[in-house]
């Protein structure tokens, strides 16, 4: 039997997403599978559904893997995380430009060293993995070698990373600039050499409209037009001051987010991080273009920037894409169930609680949406491909306790989401080959 034809078996509960719980019915949205069996051949998902129905389906002289007691879960898509700030997580906070001067941009100029950035993309995936993230949509540094790093670890463990070059031509250190034509170069040069080589993707990645002028964002609209396929990713509308700094900067356009639509930077693959200040019209805008929000909470909260409104931007007159994002540095835990906690805590705070189901929903189908992926990832889906983590709701001494209380699956997935992090991740599969597990010494 060559690779392409190997069979990994898995049995055990599946849960996933296969529609929109805040759309949809969260009942019919939801499944949850008590005996469930996936069928992996080639990296992608042959069949899916009950065991007892699909046994007779897995090759003879296959080995399924069973947990039991885990929970098997699509594995998760964190749609915002800068890997070139995963030595500064956890640095004392300030405001989110304070924190660019003092932290990040020192931190970036670092990538600059070749053998640096390799050592930094190997941790970065590895804790990804170890977290059960098996999809990221990643920063890099202004420096072309940051990403060749960065695609280069990520294609050596077959997993599905958007990256790309930061483009920052002005407000900022001299050693982190580019101009508007080298960085369309270098970003060209990058996407020729990496979009769609095993499973990387290169998305156009200007920092923000603070560190990019009007002519560089224009030629990255430009470049956009150019290479259709790639993907376009920013920040937007993370902090009140920024957002004054951007009316200041840019005085002609109506709002933050015209300064990116006028360069042609919205649409279907454009992801733009945060967004908690964005008003009605501008949610309306992205509603219709398409242009999906990253929601960052451990990072918000970090920088006391403020608190997103997932209910509101998910709103079902004009809902738009939402996925969850660490946003490393700033952020302070690569855990997915970590940030789906704090999340809920913001929504809290809102006035407007997100459940348990459609926060699992936003860290898995609702983030492979936001980036245009959920015909490949996000579910439990024959066709799909075979990136899932196995869950254990019993992970640590107080999550058993808990768990013997719990009366639902959807009471179980959310004491996951507020109590888990990465001691709650047993295995994570990227393509259908195990790609982490749990040892006594990650315990």
């Amino acid at each position: 039997m060559t690779t392409a034809d190997a069979v990994t078996a898995i049995r055990g509960p599946l849960v996933y997403c296969r529609d929109d719980p805040f759309l949809t019915d969260p009942a019919t949205a939801f499944v949850h599978e008590p005996d469930g069996l996936l069928i992996c051949r080639g990296g992608k998902f042959e069949a899916v559904g009950d065991f007892q129905t699909l046994r007779d389906q897995i090759p003879a002289g296959s080995t399924v893997a069973h947990y039991p007691d885990g929970l098997i879960a699509p594995g998760f898509v964190d749609t915002h995380v800068h890997y070139v700030q995963t030595g500064i997580i956890g640095s004392y906070g300030q405001g989110l430009l304070g924190w660019l001067d003092d932290y990040t941009f020192p931190a970036e100029q670092e990538l600059a060293d070749e053998s640096r950035a390799r050592a930094m993309a190997s941790v970065f995936c590895d804790e990804l993995l170890r977290n059960g993230t098996t999809t990221a949509m990643v920063f890099c540094a202004v420096y072309p070698q940051s990403v060749d790093a960065l695609f280069a670890e990520a294609q050596r463990r077959n997993m599905r990373i958007i990256a790309g070059k930061v483009l920052m031509d002005t407000n900022a250190p001299d050693a982190l600039r580019d101009t508007p034509q080298t960085g369309y170069d270098q970003s060209k040069s990058l996407i020729d050499k990496w979009h769609k080589r095993g499973r990387n993707l290169y998305a156009i990645t200007p920092r923000f409209a603070g560190t990019s002028s009007r002519e560089q964002l224009a030629m990255a609209g430009a470049l956009w037009r150019e290479h259709k396929d790639v993907f376009v990713q920013t920040h937007i509308a993370e902090n009140r001051d920024e957002v004054a700094w951007m009316q200041k900067l840019f005085p002609e356009r109506r709002d933050y987010l015209d300064i990116y639509d006028h360069a042609g930077l919205t649409g279907r693959r454009a992801v733009m991080a945060h967004g908690i200040y964005l008003d009605e019209d501008a949610l309306c805008r992205c509603h219709e273009s398409g242009t999906a929000l990253a929601h960052c909470p451990t990072s918000n909260l970090f920088l006391g920037s403020g608190l997103f409104r997932t209910r509101d931007a998910k709103d079902p007159r004009r809902p738009v894409h939402v996925g969850m994002g660490t946003d490393i540095g700033a952020g302070t835990s690569f855990s997915m169930l970590a940030t789906l906690g704090e999340g809920y805590k913001v929504s809290q705070l809102g006035g407007a609680p997100v459940s348990a189901i459609e926060g699992f929903f936003l860290a898995t189908l609702g983030g492979a949406r936001a980036l245009d992926l959920d015909d490949r990832i996000g579910t439990f889906r024959a066709g799909n491909e075979a990136d899932f983590v196995v869950l254990n709701p019993r992970a640590t001494p107080i999550l058993k306790f808990r768990e013997q209380r719990s009366r639902s699956i959807e009471e179980t997935l959310f004491v996951l989401m507020t109590m888990g992090d990465d001691r709650a991740v047993t295995a994570t599969y990227v393509a259908g080959r195990p790609a982490h597990a749990l040892s006594s010494v990650d315990s």
